[in-house]
């Protein structure tokens, strides 16, 4: 699955960066530089993502269709 999701960055007081995603409550990254930062959320997104998906289609009754569908 492809999609773009916005990324806030901000410098840590500690030094490096850090990452919000304010469309995906709890994804947040950290890192030395802006690109590992990125890199940091992006995984965080992955992980939240994929387990929404899991614990969902676990309580589905075996009838169900599942399809996909593309957006934007």
């Amino acid at each position: 699955m492809k999609a773009e999701f916005i990324a806030i960055i901000e410098p840590s007081p500690e030094g490096g960066y850090w990452a919000m995603c304010p469309e995906i409550p709890g994804a947040n990254g950290q890192g030395e530089t802006i690109e590992e930062t990125k890199l940091s959320l992006q995984q965080a997104i992955e992980l939240i993502l994929e387990d929404r998906r899991e614990d969902f289609l676990r309580g589905l009754p075996q009838e169900v269709i599942q399809d996909t569908v593309m957006v934007g």
